[in-house]
Order: structure tokens, then C-alpha cells, then sequence
């Protein structure tokens, strides 16, 4: 008997719906949000399961402890209803679509055995965003009062005693207390970074990656940590989608009649853009990795590339957002084939 289950997730409680095959409610069940209740439920279940649920804070967790009790776990994008709404019609609406294979998209939550560096890899950006903001804060107090503030030199202990003291009394206080926090995030975002790259290193395919232009420790472990199987994807154009960096073409009535009755394209597709839906930390990977090739120049041979396309007329910003896409399709190729980087082989890569 095949059984279709959605799960409505909430930090106190879960609403089970089941429904079977030919798509009849066979009830629903509130569930505490608890590891062992869930999994008894599950254990207690007849037949063939498949269950659905939706990403959010406790979604990975939940497919890492359910998967071994269901014959197939989907997690898929929060529901998005104008109408009625409760926990019992949104289990029942995921189920029955999961029923219907009406899923538009599907979270992918395999973690691997890359679980640890994934926490690590978020960890380390989290820290990394809340010293920006810091630095920001800082900044906008030296700003404040008129003093401008351009590099970075505001942030060096060396001449931090220079800036302090353009400050009236008023604002010191405040400006010593933001540098406090600096410090001390700057110190365990340095710490984070070094566990993070030792928990990459222990898999031999991140030193194969970092032989990749413009991608280093940092990039290589945010990159395994969210792809974690290169083989997700049957080629480039599926990765360069799932990175932000599939172009989106458009056309509508593309074809017309001529007197002696055969048909004929009217006009071309219009380029609309990169596609919207996508992987940000892979887009920043790529996107980053460019800009450092642009930055070291010499004899790379994808740099040399991107300056044939700007002579050629393509402009800046076009032709870097083509060198990622190389990059990305560069990145997967040596992932699959576990072979590092040959400038020669790799300047032919189609974009």
C-alpha cells in the first residue's frame, strides 16, 4: 500500500496528514516535536511511505532522522497559499502534491559526509557577515561626524589611536566599544576559518578544487559543503542554474506564416538576464572567483579570455560574469573527473 504523508513542522508541534494512493484522507495525527515521537510514528506507519515536508530551521535535521523510515523524503519550498490556512491543510496539500508529482522544486538535503563542514562553513560566514556589520557601524559613527573614512586603514590597531582622537568625547565611549567587538569577532572568525579549512582538508578532493583560478581553502570548502556530490548535476548548464549563472531567455509567438504556407521564425529570444532562483553562496563563490583571477591578471589563461572579449566589444561586466561560468564549469568537470587543474585543457570550455 502506498501511503503519502505531509508534515506540517512547528518548534512545539507536527501535523502528520496521510492520504493513500488514489488520493483518500485516511486522517491526520499532532505529533510533538520530538525525535522519538516522530520516529515511533513513522515506525507504526503500514506500507510504502513517502513524505514531504517543508525546508525551514529544523528540515535537515528532520530528513537526516526520517530518511531510514520512509521509502522517500522530499523537502520542498514553504507553501504559499492566498486562501485558507492551517496546520492540518498544508500537511494534507504537501501530501497530496507529492502524490500528484506537482513539487516544483525540491530542496536537496543529502549532507554527506561533509555534515560537519557544512555547520562549520556556516558558522564561519555568520561570523564573517557580523564583523561586516561591525565594520559598518563603525564607520557610520566616524561618518557621523564628518570625518571620512575611506580603505581600511580605520580598522589597524596601528592607527586606530588616530582615528579615536578626531572624535569629540561624546562619541569615544561608543568608538572603543565598537572596536571591543571588532577584536573579539575578528578573533573567532580567524578561528572558525582555521577549523573550517582543517575539517576540509581531511577530504582529499578539496586540495584537487583549490587548483582551480580564483578558488581557495575558503571557497573550495563553501563549494563541497553545499554541492557535496558533483553527480546532482548531469552537466554545466543544470550547475550554472543552481549557481545563479544560467541566463534566462524569453520569446512569446515566435512563428509566421508565409503566402506559400510555410512557417518561419519571427523574431529571436530576448536575453532577460540570469535566472532567480539559485544557490547564493555558490553564486558569491564563483562570482568572487572571477573577480580574483581579474585582480592576479599575468598569463592565466581565462584571464586572457576575459580581456579578448572586452578588446572584442563585449562589455566588463558581461564578459566576468562568462569567466564564472567557465570557473563553475571548470570546478564541476575536475570534481567528477578528480583531476587538477590543466590550463591546457581547460581553455576551451564553451560558454
Amino acid at each position: 500500500m502506498e501511503k503519502y504523508i505531509g508534515l506540517d513542522v512547528h518548534a512545539k508541534s507536527c501535523t502528520a496528514a496521510i492520504i493513500d494512493g488514489r488520493g483518500k484522507r485516511l486522517g491526520s495525527q499532532v505529533i510533538e516535536t520530538n525525535g522519538k515521537s516522530l520516529v515511533e510514528f513513522f515506525k507504526l506507519q503500514a506500507g510504502r511511505v513517502h513524505l514531504c515536508l517543508e525546508e525551514g530551521t529544523q528540515s535537515a535535521w528532520l530528513a537526516e532522522l526520517l530518511r531510514p523510515y520512509v521509502a522517500e523524503l522530499v523537502v520542498t519550498n514553504p507553501l504559499q497559499s492566498r486562501g485558507q490556512k492551517n496546520d492540518e491543510l498544508d500537511a494534507y496539500t504537501r501530501a497530496e502534491q507529492l502524490r500528484q508529482g506537482s513539487l516544483i522544486v525540491r530542496v536537496y538535503k543529502q549532507v554527506g559526509p561533509f555534515g560537519e563542514l557544512k555547520q562549520l562553513v556556516k558558522t564561519h560566514l555568520s561570523l564573517v557577515i557580523d564583523t561586516r556589520r561591525v565594520q559598518s557601524r563603525l564607520k557610520a559613527l566616524y561618518r557621523s561626524r564628518g570625518i571620512a573614512t575611506p580603505g581600511q586603514d580605520v580598522y589597524t590597531q596601528s592607527a586606530r589611536s588616530d582615528w579615536l582622537s578626531q572624535l569629540p568625547k561624546g562619541s569615544l565611549r561608543s568608538a572603543e566599544i565598537l572596536y571591543g567587538q571588532y577584536d573579539a569577532l575578528c578573533a573567532i572568525r580567524d578561528q572558525a576559518r582555521r577549523d573550517m579549512i582543517r575539517e576540509s582538508h581531511r577530504f582529499p578532493i578539496t586540495k584537487v578544487l583549490e587548483t582551480c583560478p580564483g578558488i581557495g581553502e575558503i571557497r573550495v570548502a563553501r563549494l563541497v559543503s553545499v554541492v557535496v556530490s558533483p553527480h546532482r548535476f548531469r552537466g554545466r548548464r543544470q550547475f550554472w542554474s543552481y549557481c545563479g549563472l544560467g541566463v534566462v531567455m524569453r520569446s512569446s509567438s515566435d512563428w509566421d506564416q508565409d503566402p506559400s504556407g510555410s512557417w518561419h521564425k519571427v523574431r529571436k529570444p530576448v536575453t532577460r538576464g540570469l535566472n532567480l532562483n539559485f544557490n547564493r553562496i555558490l553564486k558569491d563563490v564563483f562570482k568572487g572567483a572571477a573577480t580574483t583571477v581579474l585582480m592576479k591578471g599575468g598569463e592565466e589563461p581565462l584571464y586572457l579570455e576575459y580581456q579578448r572579449q572586452t578588446l572584442g566589444g563585449t562589455k566588463p561586466d558581461l564578459a566576468k560574469v562568462t569567466l564564472a561560468r567557465k570557473i563553475a564549469a571548470i570546478s564541476l568537470t575536475m570534481w567528477k573527473n578528480e583531476e587538477k587543474y590543466d590550463p591546457k585543457k581547460r581553455t576551451q570550455v564553451v560558454t
